[in-house]
Order: C-alpha cells, then structure tokens, then sequence
C-alpha cells in the first residue's frame, strides 16, 4: 500500500474518531440536561434552530450531508463497492461526521487492494 494512501487511511480514521466524540460527548450532555425519548428528539431539532446562526449551520450540514450521500452512492456504484447502505443508516444513527470519514477510509482501502490484485489472465 502506497504511503499516501496509508496517510489518507489515518487522516480519515482519526477524523471519524474525533466526530464520534466531539458529536456523542455533546449529545450525551444534551440527554442528560433535557427530555428523552422522542420528546427530546423534538427538542434537539429545535435547539439546532434556535437561532439564525445555529439554523445556518444545521441548513449547511444538512446540503453537505445530502451531497455526500449522493457521492457515496454513486461512488460505491461507480468501483464496485459494497455495503454502501450501512454507512448511511449509521450516518443517520450515529453521526454523520464519523461515517462519511469510515466510507472514505474504505473506499481507500479497497481502491488500494482493487490495485493490488494481479489482473486476470484469460486462457
């Protein structure tokens, strides 16, 4: 494996681990500090749009997201990749911020081997 690969492979794992942290350590102080169940659902929505500025960041996360999941469904289609799906429902499980960085690393993984597998003869 290439060492930029091996770089791009470490980048996106040490993101996807910060944004399941920065993401869960907040989500969890919003649960303990507020309703639970589906009312907190509820008041987690409204508190991203509490105000102009909060709103502006939740409206841009949410086009970013729609794009990058429009990429990784057709970049999974385009190589070949499997299990696509599993990244968005846990993007939409989990956080967004640490599948995408996941779905990157894998698909550097896996172009990586793609490359490395001798090319077929035919006999």
């Amino acid at each position: 494996m290439k060492t930029t690969t091996k770089v791009l492979c470490a980048a996106y794992g040490l993101i996807a681990v910060a944004a399941l942290y920065l993401t869960w350590s907040n989500n969890f102080a919003f649960m303990a500090d507020g309703p639970s169940g589906f009312e907190g659902a509820e008041a987690f929505i409204e508190a991203s749009h509490a105000n102009f500025a909060a709103s502006s960041i939740a409206w841009d996360l949410a086009a970013a997201c729609i794009a990058g999941v429009i990429f990784m469904l057709v970049e999974a289609r385009r190589i070949g990749m499997r299990f696509v799906s599993v990244y968005i429902l846990l993007s939409l499980l989990v956080a967004y911020g640490a599948m995408f960085p996941l779905f990157l690393l894998h698909r550097e993984l896996y172009l990586a081997q793609r490359a490395a597998r001798p090319e077929a003869t035919l006999s």
